[in-house]
This record gives C-alpha cells, sequence and structure tokens, in this order.
C-alpha cells in the first residue's frame, strides 16, 4: 500500500456545511484513509492509496460535490484573484447590493400588505412566471439535485422545497421572491466566510513573493520557492527579507512587526539571525537562507493559523451536531404544519425561514477572526479548542529561566575547592557547557570567553536533562548541573550563602569529585508584575512557579511576586504537577520557553510557549505561541478568549432563539414565504457584524 497525503484548494465553501459535503464526497472515494477539510485556508488534507486513487479523482469527487478545486497553483491564484477583486469592487458591489435589496424588499413590503401580489399574478400567464422563478432557481436546483443523488440534504434543499410549494399552489411570485431572497442569502453567507477568512488572507499576503539571490556574483529576481538553502540573498532598505537565515554582510534596523507584533526595528548586522516577512527599514543586507518558503518561521505561523480549524471548541462540535440534526427537524415541523393546517404556504414558509448556516457560522466566524488577529501581533492560537480552555483557565503554572525571567544570566561567583584555580574550574566548566543549549551554559561560555579563554572541544558531550551535562575533557569527566550531580554528598560551605541571595548554582565535579560551584544571577523581566496582576483579575485563582533551582533561589524569585513555588523539580516532576491540578479538576495553563518544558507544555491544558519565533519544538509542543519575549501578551490571550467565547455564546443564542421564534411564526401562519425568505437572510449578518468586533480587538 502506498500511503500519500496531499493538499488540494478547495474554492466555494461558505459554511460549515460545505466542509461537510466535500469531506464526505472526498471520502467516499476507494483508498481514501482520512480527510480533513478547512473552511478559512479554503483546502482539504487527504490521506489516500496512491495505487487506488489519484489527485484527479479527488478534484473530480470535489467538483461533483458542487465546489471548484483546481489544480495546484492556479487555487492560490485563482483565491488571490477573487481577494483583490473582493477589495477593488467588494465596498461599490456591497453599495449596490444594498440599493437592490433595499428596493426590492420595500416592494415585497408594499406588495405583501397591499395585495399587490395577486393583482401581479393574475396578469401574467403561468408559464412566463415559472420561467421568471426557474432563471433565478436553476443554479441552486442543480446543487440540490446532486446533494440529492449523493443523500444529502441541505438548507437549499428545504427552501426548494417552499419554492415548489409556493410554484404547485400558483404563488409564483411568491417563489420568485423566495429565489431572489434565497440568491441574497447565498452571497451574504459568501460574504460572511469571506470576512472570517479576511485575517488568514491578509496574513498570507505578507508572505514575501521574490527573493533577489547571489548566484556566481550576480543578483537575480527569483520567485521565493526557488531559493536554495545555502544561497545568499540580498535585500535592500524598503525590501522584505525573503527568507530565515543569518546576516553575513550588511547592517540595517529591521522591522519585525509583522512576525512578532513589535513595532520597534531590532538592529541586525553579521550573525543576526533573521526571518522571513520582516522589513528592512535602514541599510542592506546579505542574508545567507536557512529556511525557505513553508519551512520559514513565518511560513510556520500561516501554517498554525491555516490549520487552527483542526482543533475546533467543544461548543463548535455541539453546534456541527445540532445543525446535523435541525434540517430533519425542519422537516418535521413543517410536515406537522401541512398534516394539522392544511395550509402549503404555511408549510412552505417553514421551510425557508429555516437558518441553518447561521447555527454551523456561529463558532467558526468569531474563533477565525480571534485567531487571525492574534496572529498579526504574534500571539499564535492553535485552535478553538484553546480559545475556549484559556477562558475556563484557573490555574498558571510558570517556568523560571527564559519564562519570568529574561534568561541572559550572569555568572557572578566562581568558586573553587582542592585547590583547583578559578580560571581552570571555569574553562572545565565552559568546555562540558560547550554544546548545551541552556541559558546558564551560555552564560558560563561568555563568562569564560571574557577571561579570555578558548573553549574546549569535549571528546564526549551527554545531556542529563534535570541535573545537567556530562564530557569529556583532555581525558577527565567532567560534570556541571545542578545539585543533584552531588548524588547526596556535602554542599560546599560557600553554596549556602550564595543560595541565600537567590543566586542559581552550577556544581563542577571532575571525575566524580566535587570542585567548584557557580553562581549565576537573571533578571525577572519587566512586565512581569503588572501582567501577572491583570491575570489575577481575569480571574486566576493560584499561580505557582515551578523551577529546578534549589528552595531559597525560588523563594527570593517568586516571594516579591506574591506567587507560590515548588522547587528542584525535574521535568518529569513538572509534569506530574500539572497532571495533579488537573486532576483537581483545574483547567490548567503552563507558561515555558518551549524546550525544556515541552513535556509539560504539552500536558497542560493550554500550553504558552514564550518568544517562540524561530523555535521548532516550542512551536510543536505548545497550543499557543507567544513570538515575541512579551508577558503582556499572556494576559492578553485571556483576554482574547474571554471575547471570542462570549462573541461565540452570544451568536449560539441569538441563531436559536432566532430559529424558534421563525419557525412557530411560520407554523402558525403568522409569517407569509416572502417574509420567511427575508427573515433567512437576516441572522448571517447579524454574526458578521457581531463577530467582525473581533477583528478590530486591541
Amino acid at each position: 500500500m502506498s500511503q500519500t497525503r496531499s493538499e488540494l484548494a478547495v474554492l466555494g465553501m461558505d459554511c460549515a456545511e460545505c466542509t461537510l459535503h466535500v469531506r464526505q464526497a472526498i471520502a467516499a472515494l476507494p483508498g481514501v484513509r482520512g480527510v480533513e477539510v478547512f473552511l478559512a485556508a479554503e483546502k482539504a488534507v487527504v490521506d489516500y492509496d496512491a495505487a487506488q486513487v489519484d489527485l484527479p479523482a479527488i478534484r473530480k469527487a470535489v467538483q461533483s460535490a458542487g465546489y471548484q478545486a483546481p489544480a495546484a497553483g492556479a487555487g492560490e491564484d485563482v483565491s488571490e484573484s477573487l481577494a483583490q477583486t473582493s477589495a477593488r469592487f467588494g465596498r461599490a458591489v456591497l453599495w449596490v447590493l444594498g440599493l437592490v435589496f433595499g428596493a426590492v424588499l420595500l416592494v415585497v413590503v408594499a406588495g405583501e400588505w397591499l395585495g399587490l401580489f395577486e393583482a401581479v399574478t393574475a396578469r401574467v400567464p403561468w408559464p412566463i412566471g415559472w420561467l421568471i422563478v426557474f432563471v433565478g432557481w436553476v443554479p441552486v436546483l442543480r446543487n440540490v439535485i446532486a446533494a440529492a443523488r449523493r443523500g444529502q440534504a441541505t438548507a437549499h434543499t428545504l427552501m426548494s422545497l417552499g419554492v415548489l410549494a409556493a410554484l404547485v399552489v400558483g404563488e409564483w411570485t411568491t417563489a420568485a421572491i423566495v429565489v431572489f431572497f434565497m440568491r441574497v442569502g447565498d452571497y451574504v453567507e459568501h460574504f460572511t466566510a469571506e470576512r472570517a477568512r479576511r485575517a488568514v488572507k491578509d496574513l498570507t499576503a505578507l508572505a514575501p513573493k521574490q527573493a533577489r539571490v547571489l548566484r556566481d556574483g550576480v543578483e537575480a529576481m527569483v520567485a521565493v520557492d526557488q531559493v536554495a538553502v545555502g544561497e545568499v540573498v540580498v535585500v535592500r532598505p524598503g525590501e522584505q527579507i525573503p527568507v530565515d537565515g543569518v546576516a553575513v554582510e550588511g547592517s540595517a534596523m529591521v522591522d519585525q512587526a509583522t512576525l512578532t507584533g513589535e513595532p520597534l526595528p531590532a538592529e541586525a548586522g553579521p550573525g543576526t539571525r533573521v526571518f522571513a516577512a520582516t522589513l528592512v527599514r535602514l541599510g542592506s543586507l546579505r542574508v545567507r537562507a536557512e529556511q525557505v518558503g513553508r519551512d520559514t518561521t513565518f511560513g510556520r505561523v500561516i501554517r498554525m493559523v491555516e490549520d487552527a480549524e483542526r482543533h475546533r471548541a467543544d461548543v463548535q462540535r455541539l453546534a456541527d451536531r445540532f445543525s446535523a440534526y435541525f434540517l430533519p427537524f425542519v422537516g418535521l415541523i413543517a410536515l406537522l404544519t401541512f398534516v394539522l393546517r392544511r395550509d402549503p404556504l404555511a408549510t412552505a414558509a417553514v421551510l425557508v425561514v429555516a437558518c441553518s448556516c447561521a447555527i454551523a457560522l456561529a463558532t467558526p466566524i468569531a474563533v477565525l477572526a480571534s485567531i487571525g488577529a492574534g496572529a498579526k501581533r504574534g500571539l499564535l492560537v492553535k485552535g478553538g479548542k484553546y480559545l475556549e480552555l484559556l477562558d475556563r483557565a484557573d490555574v498558571l503554572l510558570i517556568d523560571k529561566t527564559g519564562t519570568l525571567t529574561l534568561g541572559q544570566p550572569q555568572i557572578t561567583d566562581v568558586v573553587s575547592l582542592d585547590g583547583m584555580t578559578p580560571d581552570t574550574l571555569l574553562a572545565l566548566a565552559a568546555g562540558a557547557e560547550r554544546y548545551s543549549e541552556h541559558p546558564l551554559a551560555e552564560a558560563v561560555r561568555r563568562a569564560s570567553q571574557a577571561h579570555g579563554q578558548e573553549l574546549a572541544a569535549p571528546s564526549h558531550f551527554e545531556a542529563l536533562p534535570g541535573f545537567g551535562v556530562r564530557a569529556q575533557i583532555d581525558g577527565r569527566q567532567v560534570t556541571v548541573g545542578s545539585r543533584r550531580i552531588l548524588a547526596g554528598g556535602p554542599l560546599p560551605a560557600q553554596a549556602q550563602g550564595l543560595e541565600a541571595d537567590g543566586k542559581t548554582l552550577l556544581y563542577v565535579t571532575v571525575d566524580g569529585q566535587p570542585q567548584g560551584v557557580l553562581a549565576a544571577t537573571d533578571t525577572i523581566r519587566p512586565e512581569v508584575p503588572a501582567a501577572l496582576a491583570a491575570l489575577r483579575g481575569l480571574g486566576i485563582e493560584r499561580i505557582e512557579l515551578l523551577t529546578g533551582d534549589n528552595p531559597r533561589t525560588a523563594a527570593a524569585l517568586a516571594e516579591p511576586l506574591g506567587v507560590a513555588y515548588q522547587a528542584e523539580l525535574l521535568p518529569a516532576d513538572k509534569l506530574e504537577v500539572v497532571r495533579r491540578y488537573q486532576a483537581q479538576g483545574k483547567t490548567v495553563v503552563m507558561v515555558g520557553d518551549g524546550v525544556n518544558d515541552a513535556p509539560a507544555l504539552a500536558q497542560a491544558d493550554v500550553g504558552i510557549a514564550m518568544g517562540a519565533a524561530g523555535s521548532d519544538i516550542a512551536a510543536e509542543a505548545a497550543h499557543v505561541v507567544l513570538l515575541r519575549d512579551d508577558w503582556a501578551l499572556v494576559p492578553e490571550a485571556l483576554r482574547i478568549a474571554r471575547r471570542t467565547m462570549r462573541v461565540v455564546r452570544t451568536n449560539i443564542g441569538y441563531t436559536l432563539v432566532y430559529n424558534l421564534v421563525g419557525l412557530t411564526a411560520a407554523a402558525l401562519g403568522w409569517l407569509s414565504p416572502v417574509f420567511a425568505a427575508v427573515a433567512q437572510s437576516i441572522p448571517d449578518l447579524i454574526i458578521l457584524a457581531n463577530s467582525s468586533r473581533l477583528l478590530r480587538q486591541k
């Protein structure tokens, strides 16, 4: 069996019902093992056996369901063209549509109240009336028939039955007006879906399209996807950096707002790591490419936002399940209306007034608006599920190094034992830490280099999670790490005084014998106190620091901030703390740097990775990714979640009440098919207006 995964563009989807139809059409093909369809990203991800089915067959299945599935590359071009056309003519089209809609609505209302329709109907031969109806109805009817062949019913199925009922009783004018408002409703749903996609498309539009590559000493403009890893790209003032890489020549001020939301530009020069989609404001750079296209940090951002629909909120799943039963329920109400009242027009009104798409759109519109708006500010949420969990959060657990602190510790003390000189101790420790990525390891290396020492190259290196590192240097085994490496042995006398000062200690052993202690200090991020106060104001019941440091150091850091702490924890211990709170029924948020805390971040109900730009581990482990080191984004994530879920609950409550009132009024004969058609197009507009507020979050 040849298992293959492919992505294909799917255009023309306007609501969750559309994604269901596409999913069912693809899943029915032999050899398809799994399929996911994304409304906002306008794509399907299909796992299939290439020996049984191919992409052309999958595209044909999508087209048979009534949607477009252009070939690779064409979908992006078509989507981009449609977006540009919409942006260029959107206001004018809406203005004209508003005038037409208003005029027709006025005529409908006046005609219905004054009884003009009956006079018009009497003067026009029924074949001409039917022809008028079918001109607008045929495109819809074609899709209804195609769905019926697949054993599916849609909102248009019910409305088409209403149109048919009106025609049968000779009310072709009513049928024509129902068709008109059916088409208006289709446009509204399409516009609503496009509005939800706007944040995603705006983000995608920021991706660089071309790069100036240096080849054989000559600059050549090429498409970004044609840049090879290792090539040097030239970026001039005012141009986007097209790749992730390292600057090898030049100097510039780089505006990273598109990636991190940070408004102040950062200085870049040789050795500086830079990212795709950021903008060179002053100066110029030559950058050696390390990641290109979808592998860049910005590419991963787009991919995470597109795939956010994969992690749907429970309330959205509930709405989807409700939608699945809603159409049969409406059909039953219509049948009972006809049986009990013997009124075809009241039956038609019941079929027409139902707003199933409004229920399906109530959650994804709001969620996509918030996710897209947050991404522009450097705050990535991987799905509505995590917005819903953030809304319920009551426990916050925090890592220390690189999270609560700046992650730039400085070595302040070098205490040697047994006659070893401080310089020798520092040189051995720096050599052992040469290949470690921990911030404390970087501090040791900086201190060694500041003393003019050359880093030794260990012949063997081993990371010991929760303990430290072990390395072989010049035939000696050197271990650097927490007090655990002493295996319960006595602490040096000087260590207690350093711990009392709140310093983090690194112990050094050589061939199993303690040889000294290195003390380091780090600085709490300046925005942390205000952020913690904001989190308490948002209802977080308990905030707790989890650290591998000793209790004295942990207390010196936690007590001024007014938070609880647990010290001397291994990564497995942090994981167990998360599980313990979850067993108590708490919704746990874990904030870490995404590297050492990956297990706890993944286990938490919501894991938040700080400063994760360029970090694959952080992006994979966490559920919320902060692309810049700014604690103000943590309470902001909770605020966004609270606002989003309020809008979702409002949307769902409104659509349920609206449908209940509409169905009741139609069944009792208080709502004619004409006014039912008008009423059917209103909920989508209300949901759009309510959810669009999230796009303007400050």
